[in-house]
């Protein structure tokens, strides 16, 4: 059994997509659990109607964030984005089966996928983390050593990666010290150091054994601190040195750069509100007029999204707006190596 552990919030036309495509791809023993935080309960009411399979459980916040919804239709208040349900996600994670897959609403699957073959792999070769997604990003390749394990995984250990134990590695990731900058300017670490500690983390595309999931999120209390997970995957390789990383022969998941839950993370200058947008979107969705597959397995196309956009002219959501945040977004991620536009 592997427990899929889905994290939403106010896209329900994305979760639908979600959903849909890892009904239509995925083979296996598996459960899904929805670990909601504020999506309106007209839109989840679909939702449980559509996948009645589907477990949904609300965060203790889902109320406060439902009432931010309304504030921001009703006045345009910002949706603080920053506070997140950890402690729902931790429990959920420990109640769930020795694999787990924590994934996000805008993320979906491209392709078949057999979940008990892949679980199998990883119990017999010590894979705490098995990547199905990577935003097409190969750019790090160069740190690691690859080597097929099977048709279907490719072995990706990273190559001398310093590891130690909690307090060093807190010491290196928030320069605590300054002992990053002692390091950098004695040439052992450079501007790319940290990001090699990717080769171990997965934010929202990894297949985990649960409790290597637990020991990188163990510290997360109500916020994502990127640099607390990479600490913590490092203090866990290090004790565990035996274990093996990889990731899928071929990408298996991808997910959106048109849209975002919130501003909060993507916040560019624009004047455009990613929230109305979502708005837009949810309720054509519920009225059957938006196709959650439109353009599958890539994202929703530019052309559809304008045209829903440009349907409802609403002045915080002009298509024009729309297509420069978008590009800013996308732009953020090709500086970090992601094949955005596929």
């Amino acid at each position: 059994m592997l427990t899929i552990l889905i994290k939403s919030f106010n896209r329900p036309y994305y979760l639908d997509r979600c959903l849909q495509s890892i009904y239509s791809h995925a083979l296996g023993n598996f459960e899904i659990k929805l670990l909601d935080d504020g999506t309106p309960a007209n839109y989840l009411n679909k939702i449980e109607t559509k996948y009645p399979d589907v477990k949904i459980i609300k965060s203790d916040q889902y109320q406060n964030k439902i009432k931010a919804i309304e504030d921001n239709i009703d006045s345009g208040k910002k949706i603080d984005g920053f506070t997140i349900p950890t402690d729902l996600w931790i429990n959920e994670v420990k109640m769930s089966s020795d694999y787990v897959l924590v994934t996000e609403d805008d993320v979906w699957f491209t392709q078949a996928i057999d979940f008990d073959e892949l679980v199998e792999v990883m119990k017999s070769t010590e894979i705490p983390l098995l990547k199905l997604g990577w935003l097409g990003n190969y750019s790090d390749d160069k740190n690691l050593e690859i080597s097929k394990l099977n048709f279907n995984v490719i072995k990706t250990q990273p190559i001398n990666l310093f590891t130690s134990n909690k307090l060093v590695m807190d010491w290196l990731m928030y320069n605590k010290f300054k002992f990053f900058t002692i390091l950098y300017k004695l040439g052992w670490v450079d501007n790319q150091t940290k990001r090699k500690y990717w080769a171990i983390n997965s934010i929202l595309m990894g297949l985990y054994q649960k409790e290597y999931w637990l020991a990188i999120w163990k510290d997360a209390k109500g916020k994502v601190d990127e640099k607390q997970q990479l600490r913590n995957a490092a203090v866990w390789y290090n004790k565990n040195k035996k274990a093996v990383f990889a990731r899928t022969n071929e990408e298996v998941l991808k997910t959106t750069f048109k849209s975002s839950a919130t501003g909060s993370y993507h916040e560019y200058g624009d004047h455009f509100d990613v929230n109305r947008m979502n708005y837009i979107f949810n309720e054509a969705w519920l009225k059957g007029e938006l196709n959650a597959m439109e353009n599958y397995p890539k994202d929703f196309s530019d052309n559809y999204i304008k045209a829903f956009l440009d349907k409802e002219n609403h002045p915080d959501a002009q298509s024009v707006e729309w297509q420069k945040w978008a590009e800013k977004f996308k732009q953020q991620y090709r500086n970090l190596g992601a094949e955005v536009d596929n």
